[in-house]
């Protein structure tokens, strides 16, 4: 019996996330390189195997290192390299094929001083999210950074990386698919402006919302979404998926009500969720409330929404129609905002099947 907040995990709904956007890579000829930051597991991990996948993305070292001891060879550490683990990195590029990002000349030559072993690098390139990486339209800068790795010994360039982070604040399908062309028509000009010293160079895109909704890949040399694995309550909102694609939930008990407010009490706050958040017809929510069977929840009826979140509190607003049914003691399934955050605070899941999973601690 579930007594705490529990992070539900639908495997039927997560191995077929994954065989859809396998065959969608496949179909169209790219090297699928799925991004493991979202379930930080190495039995969900196990889980893409079936479905041919070799080569992962990880967002640190630690996760690589934990990914590397469960049978991981090809491996990529897609944030900025962080040079004070220059040790790590050397010493798991000594036993995998390990690829980094790097996007300033102070990186590049501390890590060429020190590493003894051979390891991949991409350029990290912005085509318009800003969070960081070289616009990739400043070629100046991006030669710079291209004219000192070709002195490197230890440091073998391979092309350019890109996350085009800012589809997640689109509200069309239309909206996402052109971030999309538009980061592709931005690295392949980049590409043909380098092919003459860099003929080799590859192109490695990534995120779940356009991933997700296009089919065409053409121009990229591989792709790394990850949450399309779980899902969450943003990609149903931008309309990356379907609410019933959603692969995860969290179980979180009643412990209040107030009727003149309107409002149900959980105990499920900003420890399990974070406190990222969707404005929905100007309204922040933070999840949202559904009946939760044993350890299944229906997508097909929504009970009301988080409106608040503290560390420990869950504030659900919810009509009377569904209050009224509610009562303290009562387990509620919250669809997360953000499920490779909620994945990250829990550690741990509990599968629809009765098994429990661990993750990377």
């Amino acid at each position: 019996m579930l007594t705490q907040p529990t992070l539900l995990l639908n495997k039927a709904k997560c191995l077929a996330n994954i065989e859809r956007m396998a065959t969608k890579a496949k179909k169209t000829n790219v090297l699928f390189r799925p991004h493991f930051k979202t379930h930080q597991s190495a039995e969900v991990g196990s889980w893409f195997r079936e479905y041919e996948v070799e080569c992962i993305t990880v967002s640190s070292v630690k996760m690589a290192v934990y990914f590397a001891e469960n049978g991981w060879k090809d491996i990529t550490i897609a944030f900025p390299a962080n040079i004070r683990e220059w040790s790590t990195i050397n010493d798991l590029a000594s036993t995998i094929n390990l690829n980094i990002v790097v996007e300033s000349i102070d990186t590049i030559q501390s890590l060429e001083r020190n590493l003894t072993n051979p390891v991949g690098t991409y350029i990290k390139t912005d085509t318009g999210y800003g969070r960081t990486g070289i616009n990739a339209e400043d070629y100046e800068s991006i030669q710079a950074l291209l004219k000192e790795l070709k002195t490197c010994k230890n440091l073998i360039f391979i092309g350019f990386l890109c996350h085009a982070g800012h589809t997640y604040n689109t509200n069309s399908k239309e909206e996402i698919i052109n971030i999309m062309d538009s980061s592709r028509q931005q690295l392949l000009a980049l590409k043909t402006f380098m092919a003459n010293d860099f003929p080799l160079i590859q192109i490695s895109y990534g995120d779940t919302p356009s991933c997700s909704l296009s089919d065409n890949f053409e121009g990229f040399d591989e792709i790394r979404p990850g949450n399309f694995a779980f899902y969450d309550a943003m990609q149903a909102h931008i309309g990356s998926c379907n609410l019933n694609d959603i692969a995860v939930a969290m179980a979180c008990p009643v412990v209040a009500k107030h009727p003149e407010r309107g409002e149900i009490v959980i105990h499920g706050g900003a420890v399990h969720f974070s406190k990222d958040q969707i404005i929905n017809d100007g309204t922040p929510q933070y999840g949202t409330a559904h009946p939760l069977n044993d350890r299944n929840w229906d997508t097909s009826k929504q009970l009301g929404y988080i409106s608040k979140l503290s560390q420990e509190h869950g504030i659900i607003k919810m009509p009377q129609e569904h209050f009224s049914n509610i009562n303290i003691g009562d387990m509620l399934a919250i669809l997360p905002v953000h499920s490779c955050l909620t994945a990250n605070l829990i550690k741990k899941y509990a599968t629809t099947e009765g098994e429990y999973i661990n993750m990377l601690i």
